[in-house]
């Protein structure tokens, strides 16, 4: 197992397009159109730290919106499993599939990490602001699923909505 290479500060963000929740495509190019774009990658949906961090982005997504940022987060989950997080949690943001995990390779969010002091290798949480122009202008790995969102909103310089 080796480390996964990592985005960072003026890389090119990969493009991609995956499958919502609901079935539909949703694209980086399409998101981008609309502003900046902070992509996440979490391990998995319904898991306790996963669903703090979406519901602290579902809860931030208006005033993350009104300072020009669209939210997409995304994990190995099919989009089935997806939709019911989506439901039980009461979330707002899109919730993209990537069971390939293609997406998080190509951002770096796959790869040896460790848990419990063992190196394993799974998903690595991630966060990623994407500009306008399709670069990099913030990439963070291995967050704390609590208190990221509130961290994410400091580091941007956004008020609390």
């Amino acid at each position: 197992m080796s480390a996964p290479s990592r985005l960072t500060v003026g890389d090119t963000a990969p493009d991609f397009t995956l499958p919502d929740d609901q079935g539909n495509e949703v694209s980086l190019t399409d998101a981008l159109a609309e502003g900046k774009v902070i992509v996440y990658f979490y391990p998995a949906a319904m898991t306790p730290g996963c669903t703090k961090q979406a519901c602290d982005f579902t809860d931030s997504l208006e005033s993350l919106r009104a300072a020009g940022y669209t939210v997409l987060g995304i994990s190995k989950d099919t989009p089935a499993k997806l939709a019911k997080f989506r439901e039980r949690d009461g979330l707002t943001i899109p919730l993209l599939s990537d069971p390939e995990l293609a997406v998080h390779r190509a951002y770096g969010a796959f790869g040896e990490k460790k848990l419990y002091g063992k190196v394993v290798e799974g998903v690595i949480r991630s966060t990623f602001v994407v500009g306008s122009d399709g670069k990099v202008e913030l990439a963070q790995y291995n967050v704390k699923a609590t208190g990221h969102v509130a961290k994410l909103r400091r580091d941007l310089g956004i008020d609390a909505a």
